[in-house]
Parts: structure tokens; sequence; C-alpha cells
């Protein structure tokens, strides 16, 4: 096995490199999941004519967003690591460069981008599927229904997977969380235009 998998392995079976992934990774898939029920709502009132423009626009948002999340992430994690070895040298009084802490942190980065970048992408494909069958099994107004749906659904399974994390009552934290969804809904339905 390679040092860079064994590495890899060591940092999954971290806690404090799993809790900061998760949150890395709920909360941009959050913000993905709102926007993407945002641009079901408001292609559908629109007028768009085909569900192959929503998925069309909906993957630029996923671009939009995932890079967002990978590249925010990827320079936060660095200057904070860059300032924790920096703060270590000192207090040790020895460069760091190439040892296993500095290898430990890149990696860390390395997963911390990647989980960040996943949220996102999940929370905006998932409620696009539905446009992918609009014509041939669902009208735009079903799949827009759908849609938004899945993406209640998908902020529901974010909540109760934070909820049985933290010991609390998943239920509770699934509704929490999926209610959201549906007031991101709503206000795009009463929107003026």
């Amino acid at each position: 096995m390679s040092s860079k998998v064994r590495l890899l392995r060591s940092l999954l079976g971290r806690e404090d490199v799993r809790s900061i992934s998760r949150r890395y990774f709920v909360s941009n898939g959050f913000d993905g999941t709102l926007t993407s029920v945002g641009v079901i709502v408001g292609a559908v009132l629109s007028g768009i004519p085909d569900g192959l423009t929503v998925v069309k626009i909906g993957l630029g948002a996923a671009i939009g967003l995932g890079t967002s999340a990978v590249w925010s992430v990827w320079e936060i994690e660095r200057a904070e690591t860059k300032a924790e070895i920096l703060r270590i040298e000192d207090a040790m009084l020895i460069d760091l460069d190439d040892t296993r802490i500095e290898r430990e942190q890149r990696g860390a980065r390395v997963i911390h981008a990647t989980a960040s970048g996943f949220g996102p992408l999940i929370g905006v494909i998932v409620p696009l599927v539905p446009f992918l069958f609009e014509g041939s099994v669902v009208t735009m107004a079903e799949a827009g229904v759908v849609g938004v749906g899945l993406g209640i659904g998908v902020l529901a399974v974010f909540g109760a997977y934070m909820g049985s994390i933290s010991g609390q009552r998943w239920y509770v934290s699934a509704i929490r969380m999926g209610l959201a969804g549906l007031v991101v809904a709503l206000i795009n339905l009463f929107l003026p235009g």
C-alpha cells in the first residue's frame, strides 16, 4: 500500500478530520440544495419550456457552487494550517517543512476540500433529476413539484445525519432542515413577477 493511501486512511480515521469535512459537506450541500430549489421554482414559474434547459441552468449553478466550495475551503484550510504550523514552529524552534505534520495537514486539506465540493453537487443535482424525464414521464410542473420534494428530502437527510451524530432526535433535525427547502420554495412562489 502506498504511503499516500496509508496517510489518507489514517486521516479518515481521525474524528477531527471527519468532523470538519462533515461540516463543510453539509453546509455546502445545504446551500446547493436551496439553490437548486430556487432554480427549479424560478424556472417553472418563468415558463422555461423544457426540462433539459432547467438541468443545464442547474448544472451551471452546481459548477459554480462546487468550484466555490472546493476553492474557498482549500484556501481557508491552507491559511489556517499554515498559521498552525507557524505557531508550532515558533514554540518548538524547528522547521516543519516536509514533515509528517505538514503532510497530514495537507492531506486533511484535500479531504476537506473534496467533501466541501461534493456537498453542493449532490444538493443541486438530485433535485434536478425529474427534469431529465420532462416530456416523456412528467410535465414541467410535475417535475418542479417532484424536484422540490427531492430537495426537501435531501435537506431532511442532511438533518437526520447531523441529528444522529449529535445524539439528537434525527427526525426533528430532519424536519428542521427540510423545512428550509419548503420556505425557499414558498418564497420563490410568491415573489412578484
